[in-house]
């Protein structure tokens, strides 16, 4: 099963989504959670369903959040993809086993993820006081 975990923005990530017909139809199949403050997450059947759905959710995640994660166990049980890097591998341009050494980290905080910080390398992280998200190389603002 491949975790999604949508991070709100700078409006109340649960409720804009929710509220739109469309957004609420993609969504209404999926058991929703909220892990940290102001996000949302499910599960999908597979890496693909993930980035599928959040094709189709692309016009409100635009506006609404700052981000989309994926986290997929035939890949990393501790460690989130972001959504450029899931698409990548799903289309196969990226091998799930070479995927980089570029991470975006988020600090957990409170029950809230603070503002991320970007490293690389083979580094050790707190997976439990930090979501630790592979990037692609464009990615990277370090």
């Amino acid at each position: 099963m491949t975790q999604v975990c949508l991070v709100g923005g700078d409006c109340e990530l649960r409720y804009e989504l929710l509220s739109r017909e469309t957004a609420r139809r993609a969504l209404s199949t999926y058991d929703l959670a909220e892990p940290y403050t102001n996000t949302l997450s499910l599960t999908t059947v597979s890496l693909g369903a993930a980035v599928s759905l959040l094709n189709d959710l692309n016009w409100y995640l635009v506006r609404f959040a700052s981000d989309a994660l994926v986290r997929d166990p035939s890949i990393s049980d501790t460690e989130w993809l972001s959504r450029p890097l899931a698409e990548s591998i799903r289309d196969g341009h990226v091998l799930p086993g070479e995927t980089g050494d570029t991470y975006k980290l988020y600090p957990i905080e409170e029950g809230a993820l603070a503002a991320p910080s970007f490293a690389t390398g083979e580094e050790q992280f707190d997976h439990e006081n930090e979501l630790v998200v592979r990037i692609t190389e464009d990615e990277y603002e370090g």
